[in-house]
């Protein structure tokens, strides 16, 4: 008696449901947890670019306090580099680089406290919403924020920010800054650098569809 062999029949619906069950997911990467292709809205993965924010802030005090220690004591200012380059002592009640003083030194001071809050805020927001894989962004961010904060410590704790780089050509002079405006400054730099960098190219998943069983 010959044998008689079947032939191979398709996978049912079934069986690919059930194989697909087996199948290692990516269930347990959440936004909380911080997903593997960057998921934005997280904190996660960005610890090395809120000590970026930490190590401005901490340097923009730490000059502000040598500088308001020391100018008063060496003549009012310091040469680093002569006819181009010096430090002194200046109190500002305005914004970066010293502009609205004259408004800050009023009744604008308050309502440029709110802008300065304001604009915090929304750093801070952006900086978390920012995900993990744009490096870029969250260097620029991190600079912006620790900047930021830098001259609200200052604005908040002692009425006006403590500007000290003077930087001049012959009878010309730029507005007076500090490191936190200086920070601010390479941070929107590097933002509008990115915004014309090209996004990453990304992989498609080919779409494979399971196998039906032909009718009769």
């Amino acid at each position: 008696m010959t044998p008689t062999h079947e032939p191979p029949t398709a996978a049912s619906d079934t069986d690919v449901t059930e194989r697909a069950s087996e199948a290692p997911s990516d269930a347990g990467l959440t936004p909380e947890s911080g997903g593997a292709d960057g998921t934005p809205g997280t904190w996660s993965g960005k610890a090395p670019f809120a000590l970026l924010s930490l190590a401005v802030l901490a340097l923009d005090q730490w000059s502000k306090q040598w500088i308001e220690t020391t100018i008063p004591q060496r003549g009012g200012r310091i040469t680093i580099v002569p006819d181009l380059l010096d430090f002194i002592y200046v109190r500002n009640t305005g914004l970066a680089f010293g502009l609205f003083a004259e408004q800050g030194a009023s009744a604008g001071r308050i309502a440029l406290l709110v802008l300065v809050f304001a604009a915090v805020g929304f750093v801070g927001y952006y900086f978390w919403s920012t995900p993990p894989s744009d490096r870029v962004s969250l260097v620029a961010l991190g600079l912006v924020l620790g900047g930021a904060f830098g001259n609200l410590v200052d604005r908040v704790g002692r009425g006006a920010v403590t500007d000290f780089i003077d930087f001049y050509v012959g009878d010309w002079h730029w507005h007076t800054f500090n490191v936190a405006d200086s920070a601010i400054t390479v941070g929107f730099v590097l933002i509008v650098l990115g915004a014309f960098r090209k996004p990453p190219a990304t992989e498609k998943t080919p779409n494979i569809q399971p196998a039906r069983a032909k009718a009769g």
